[in-house]
């Protein structure tokens, strides 16, 4: 895919970091923004693909979680949770004038647009779950948790890509030594010494380890019933199992599904069953939502933060 144009732009979380996104400013007529959300390690360059395809129709905004990119890094690791990172997306899309916005979010970014459907439906015009949902499989978690803040040093972009390679090599089972290395563009960064280091604050570990901010997430899901959901899975991922990925159809009817064959935990969303997919969603959706559905979505979310704090969710 030929390469789109961005701005960087930089704006302040509520607790004064300086966080950075990627904005594909789209064609003058674009009917709606698509912000996509990354995963937990990732920053804004696992959508430069998928951005510019999108910016050919809308306003492209690929977000960097703090401590991710050129986001700027937390002093308190403890923030490194979603109710934070949820925040910071809402103040966001708030200093990006959004009024209304389609979402797309990664592994933990799509449990930030989960949790963002439940406390702001009212923005979101629709949502593209990318191989997450309300419950994660242990193996995935355990996978993730023997990786985690412990990459071993590199001293050159072969050896960032190998070590990609060892830890993806099945999930992306027909990759070539050309797309090992665009990954490990994407994950690694060089210092001006010629050092290599994760593109990604190491201290986002402690509060993963510590279980921090877990929470069930189901009750954010099903709070979708009037927003239009699309969920892509991985055909063979370890953390959305398949019976959970069949339980939020039965639960949620609505809710449009693909399987990208021959990938684990997460599709890169280049793939061509994920791009037709996601096109095919994004045309389905209304430029914006009408004044009543505001309304009722508004009044919904009163309801459903309500009920949460009388269970003791939140």
């Amino acid at each position: 895919m030929t390469e789109a144009p961005f701005t960087s732009r930089f704006y302040t979380s509520p607790d004064g970091l300086k966080l950075h996104y990627r904005d594909y400013p789209g064609p003058s007529n674009a009917p709606f923004a698509v912000l996509c959300i990354p995963g937990l390690t990732r920053n804004a360059r696992d959508f430069e693909e998928l951005a510019p395809h999108l910016a050919a129709k809308y306003r492209v905004l690929c977000v960097e979680l703090r401590g991710r990119g050129l986001s700027e890094y937390a002093k308190d690791p403890m923030t490194y949770v979603p109710p934070v990172y949820v925040r910071d997306v809402a103040a966001l899309i708030k200093a990006a004038s959004l009024s209304q916005v389609a979402l797309i979010g990664t592994s933990l970014g799509g449990i930030i647009s989960m949790v963002l459907a439940g406390v702001m439906p009212a923005k979101l015009l629709g949502v593209v779950l990318n191989d997450i949902g309300p419950e994660i499989d242990p193996a995935g978690l355990a996978r993730i948790a023997g990786y985690l803040g412990k990459t071993k040093p590199v001293t050159t972009w072969d050896e960032a890509a190998a070590a990609v390679q060892m830890l993806d090599g099945t999930i992306y089972p027909d990759y070539q030594q050309a797309d090992w290395l665009r990954m490990a563009r994407r994950r690694f960064v060089q210092s001006s010494d010629g050092s290599f280091r994760p593109d990604y604050d190491v201290n986002i570990s402690k509060p993963f380890a510590a279980g921090a901010a877990a929470v069930d997430l189901w009750p954010f899901f099903l709070s979708m019933k009037n927003i239009p959901v699309l969920s892509i899975r991985g055909g063979t991922s370890d953390l959305l199992n398949p019976k959970v990925f069949t339980r939020m159809k039965a639960e949620l009817p609505h809710v449009r599904q693909a399987t990208v064959p021959n990938r684990g935990h997460a599709p890169n969303l280049d793939e061509p069953e994920a791009l037709s997919a996601i096109d095919s969603f994004l045309a389905s959706l209304p430029a914006r939502l009408s004044p009543w559905t505001v309304l009722r979505r508004s009044m919904g979310s009163i309801a459903f933060l309500a009920r949460l704090k009388m269970t003791g969710v939140l």
